[in-house]
């Protein structure tokens, strides 16, 4: 797994695996027993309480449809999502979370660069009392990209002290197009629930400081971007 730290700056943990190579599963580089995965519509449900936490790797290029699925129907299960993507044909990204285990967690990280037409539907579903569901997506627009997001929180009747967040956030060109809209539907008195959309500018006091450390145009805006994606 050292390639993922290498060519895209991953750190892996000890924990149950499924890693995606654009858009493709690998089960080479996967490593998982509590886990149901069914091909045919990225279909990823937890069918025993891990041992280990479950890791979901997606990375490479994304184009196309693609769709992700995932299933959390046991209690006490923390299941995190790395998924650190390029964009550089129309792609339209579908991510659908259901958690009906009590004490059970989703963490997810979506990190794309974009330079074509990307749209994005995330879903989370908090379908039993204590679960959670946290969902952080950062997107580099480059020049003429087009970026539409749109995340919705579900937290369903009977199920109180969730957890819920879903947040956007975008470093843009001034000539690409920004469309962000996070949903919240809350039904129950949740523990915390949040979400929100911004857009990231460098400051004057960052790029003077760039500057002065002789860092070309080019290169301050490679340092920014870095670490606006990875703070």
């Amino acid at each position: 797994m050292s390639y993922l730290w290498q060519e895209f700056n991953i750190k892996t943990f000890n924990a149950e695996t499924l890693v995606f190579h654009d858009g493709v599963f690998c089960p080479e580089l996967s490593d998982y027993e509590s886990v149901e995965y069914k091909e045919n519509n990225n279909f990823i449900s937890v069918k025993k309480t891990p041992k280990l936490p479950i890791h979901i790797i997606y990375v490479g290029e994304i184009a196309g449809n693609i769709d992700l699925n995932i299933d959390i129907n046991i209690v006490d299960t923390n299941i995190i999502m790395t998924f650190k993507t390029i964009c550089k044909k129309p792609a339209f990204l579908n991510i659908f979370i259901k958690n009906t285990g009590k004490n059970s967690v989703f963490d997810g990280k979506i990190i794309i660069k974009n330079y074509s037409d990307l749209k994005i539907n995330v879903i989370g579903q908090n379908l039993c009392e204590k679960t959670g569901i946290f969902i952080k997506t950062k997107i580099a627009a480059y020049k003429n990209s087009k970026n539409y997001m749109q995340g919705t929180a579900k937290i369903e009747k009977n199920t109180p002290n969730c957890d819920s967040d879903i947040s956007f956030s975008c470093l843009a060109d001034e000539k690409s197009i920004i469309n962000m809209k996070p949903i919240q539907y809350i039904k129950s008195v949740p523990n915390n629930a949040s979400h929100s959309a911004s857009l990231y500018k460098p400051n004057k006091n960052q790029i003077y400081y760039l500057k002065t450390s002789g860092l070309s145009d080019n290169e301050i805006n490679t340092v920014l971007e870095e670490a606006f994606l990875e703070e």
